[in-house]
């Protein structure tokens, strides 16, 4: 017990020390303009690199993303089939197929997965 303390305590010691050291040695430039601009290349940009994205395409990214998550939990699904009851199984996955297909249409409905509106 007294020699898991010690190594603890050495641990956080040398951690620190090189915490230290790397903030002394290394050479920050904080008021640099290039760094401070938006594209670090050394010419002023055309346009505003703080332009917002389309909030439509978030949305497709979300629900392929949501999609992508579900696929994911059907694969175990497959190989519970050998050792689960296969009637059980088969109204898990029914229900989370139906699940599936509600938010499809869901989405389908609020015009969603239309690119340009």
């Amino acid at each position: 017990m007294n020699s898991l303390f010690i190594m603890t305590i050495l641990i956080l010691i040398i951690s620190n020390i090189f915490m230290i050291l790397s903030m002394i040695i290394s050479k920050k430039s904080f008021l640099d303009r290039e760094k401070n601009s938006p594209f670090e290349c050394g010419f002023d940009p055309k346009s505003s690199a703080r332009i917002p994205f389309s909030l439509h395409f978030f949305l497709i990214t979300m629900i392929f993303l949501i999609f992508d998550v579900e696929i994911a939990l059907i694969f175990p699904m497959i190989y519970s089939f050998k050792l689960v009851n296969t009637m059980t199984l088969m109204k898990v996955s029914f229900f989370f197929l139906i699940m599936l297909l509600i938010g499809l249409y869901h989405e389908w409905n609020q015009n969603m997965l239309n690119w340009t509106n």
